[in-house]
C-alpha cells in the first residue's frame, strides 16, 4: 500500500511537470529540494496531488451551480498578501492566481483548511485547537457570502487600512511604507541618465532575436488591457528588459521576462516593471471534465488573466496577456506595495483566529465578485445565491465537514511528504535526480 501511494503522488507531479522538467530540470531541483524540507512546502507544490485526491471524493455541497464558480485553485496559508487595487486603495486579498480556474467552491476551503491544519500542527496546537481555526475560518466564509446577498456592488466590501484587524492591519501598514522608487533602486540602475535593469544572479540578458520576439509580445500584450483600464499619460514604451527563470516553489521551469516601460512621464522616479510569465496549466483543469470551460480559454496566459480580472474586484491595471511562439504568458505590475503576513509570529490561536476569521470573508470575496456581475460570461449565476442555496441551515454540518477534511487530509499529506522525500532523494522521479 505504501508503495502504492508513492506511485500515486510520483505520476501525479510526473503527468503535471514532465515538459517543465525536461525544459529546466535544475530548477526542478531546486523546487523538489524545498518541497522536500517539510510537509506544508510539500503541500505548496504538489498541488496536482491534492486534486485527483478531491476529484475521486464525493463531495455532498457541489451542484450544478456550486461546482462550476471561479475559484483560486491553490488557496492555502501563504497565497495572500497587499496590493494597490485599481483604484488606488491598499487591500489585503487572495494574491496568486496562477491555478485560478472554475471548479468546486468547496476545493478552495478543503485546501485552505488542510492548509491551516499543516502550519498549526508544526506549531503544535491541538487538534481542538486547530478545529477550532478551521471552523472559524469557515463560519466567517459563510456569513460574509450572505452579506453579499444583501448588497448591490460585490465590490464594495475589501480588507483594507479601515477595516483590516491584527496581524493583517500591521501587513497593510507595511505596505503603505513602500514606494516605487525603493522597488526601482533595488533592481534597476541609472545608467547613462536612464534606468535599465541590474545584473544579479539568475538574470539574463537577452541576444537581439529574443528581444524582438518579447517586444512583439509585448504589443500583443497592450491589446487585451481594456480599453476602461488603459492609462491616459502612459507611454507603455519599453526601456529594458532581461529574461530570468522561476526556480520557486511554484514557477520552477516557468520562463519571466521582466520588463521596465515608462511610466506617467519623463522623471526617473516613476517607471513600473512588468512581469511576463509563461503561464501554467492549472491544476484544478487536470480534473474539471467541462469541455466548454476548457475551449473558454485561448492559452494559460489569457486563463490566468481572465480568472485574476473575475476573482478581483478592481485587478491591476496593466494585467494582460499574449503569447511567444504559441505558448501563453500572462502580464502583470511588479507591485512596490507587495507585504506578507508573518505567519512565523503568530504563535497562539487568539491572534491566528483574528487573521483566519478576516481570511474567511476575502475569500468569499473572491468568490462572490466572480459571478454574472464580472465581465467574463463562465459564471452566469450569483455565486453567493448559489453557495447559499446548498448550504441552508446547515452551517454546523458544513463547517464541520471542512473541519474534518482539514484534520484527516493534513495527516495524509505529512504521510506523502515521507513518500515523496523517499522518492525524490533514490531517483525514483522520473525526468529529476537528488544529485
Amino acid at each position: 500500500m505504501a508503495d502504492q501511494r508513492e506511485s500515486f503522488i510520483v505520476d501525479c507531479l510526473v503527468n503535471a511537470f514532465s515538459d517543465l522538467m525536461e525544459a529546466d530540470p535544475d530548477g526542478f531541483r531546486t523546487k523538489f529540494r524545498k518541497m522536500a524540507a517539510e510537509p506544508f512546502a510539500f503541500y505548496r507544490g504538489s498541488a496536482c496531488v491534492f486534486y485527483a485526491d478531491v476529484a475521486a471524493r464525493e463531495d455532498r455541497w457541489a451542484d450544478d451551480r456550486t461546482s462550476r464558480v471561479w475559484i483560486q485553485g491553490d488557496l492555502h496559508t501563504e497565497n495572500f498578501g497587499t496590493y494597490m487595487d485599481g483604484e488606488g486603495k491598499l487591500i489585503f486579498d487572495v494574491n496568486d492566481f496562477d491555478e485560478a480556474y472554475i471548479g468546486h467552491f468547496t476545493w478552495d476551503l478543503q485546501r485552505f483548511a488542510a492548509s491551516v491544519a499543516l502550519m498549526c500542527w508544526q506549531k503544535a496546537l491541538s487538534d481542538a485547537e486547530i478545529s477550532g481555526l478551521i471552523d472559524t475560518f469557515i463560519r466567517a466564509y459563510v456569513d460574509q457570502v450572505r452579506w453579499f446577498l444583501h448588497t448591490d456592488d460585490d465590490a464594495s466590501f475589501s480588507l483594507n487600512l479601515d477595516t483590516a484587524r491584527g496581524a493583517v492591519l500591521t501587513a497593510l501598514q507595511s505596505a503603505r511604507l513602500s514606494t516605487r522608487s525603493d522597488l526601482l533602486n533595488r533592481i534597476t540602475r541609472v545608467d547613462e541618465w536612464d534606468r535599465r535593469f541590474r545584473d544579479s544572479s539568475g538574470v539574463r540578458r537577452l541576444d537581439e532575436g529574443e528581444r524582438e520576439k518579447v517586444a512583439d509580445a509585448f504589443d500583443r500584450y497592450l491589446e487585451t488591457i481594456p480599453k476602461t483600464k488603459r492609462f491616459q499619460g502612459i507611454t507603455y514604451d519599453i526601456k529594458d528588459v532581461v529574461a530570468k527563470s522561476g526556480h520557486g516553489i511554484g514557477s520552477a521551469g516557468l520562463p519571466t521576462y521582466t520588463v521596465l516601460i515608462e511610466g506617467f512621464n519623463q522623471a526617473l522616479d516613476n517607471d513600473a516593471v512588468l512581469s511576463m510569465k509563461q503561464g501554467n496549466v492549472a491544476a484544478p483543469s487536470r480534473v474539471v471534465t467541462d469541455q466548454k470551460v476548457h475551449e473558454f480559454f485561448r492559452n494559460h496566459g489569457h486563463r490566468t488573466a481572465v480568472s485574476q480580472r473575475a476573482l478581483q474586484a478592481h485587478a491591476d491595471p496593466l494585467l494582460g496577456y499574449t503569447d511567444i511562439d504559441g505558448t501563453g504568458f500572462v502580464v502583470s505590475e511588479l507591485s512596490p506595495y507587495d507585504a506578507d503576513l508573518e505567519w512565523s509570529e503568530l504563535t497562539e490561536p487568539d491572534e491566528l483566529a483574528e487573521v483566519v476569521s478576516q481570511l474567511g470573508q476575502a475569500v468569499a470575496k473572491v468568490h462572490c465578485v466572480g459571478d454574472t456581475d464580472s465581465d467574463q460570461s463562465l459564471v452566469d449565476f450569483q455565486t453567493e445565491e448559489a453557495i447559499d442555496t446548498v448550504i441552508g441551515e446547515r452551517i454546523d454540518e458544513f463547517a464541520r465537514d471542512m473541519v474534518t477534511f482539514g484534520l484527516e487530509y493534513a495527516a495524509v499529506v505529512r504521510d506523502d511528504h515521507r513518500h515523496f522525500v523517499e522518492a525524490f532523494r533514490e531517483g525514483r522521479i522520473p525526468g529529476v535526480t537528488s544529485t
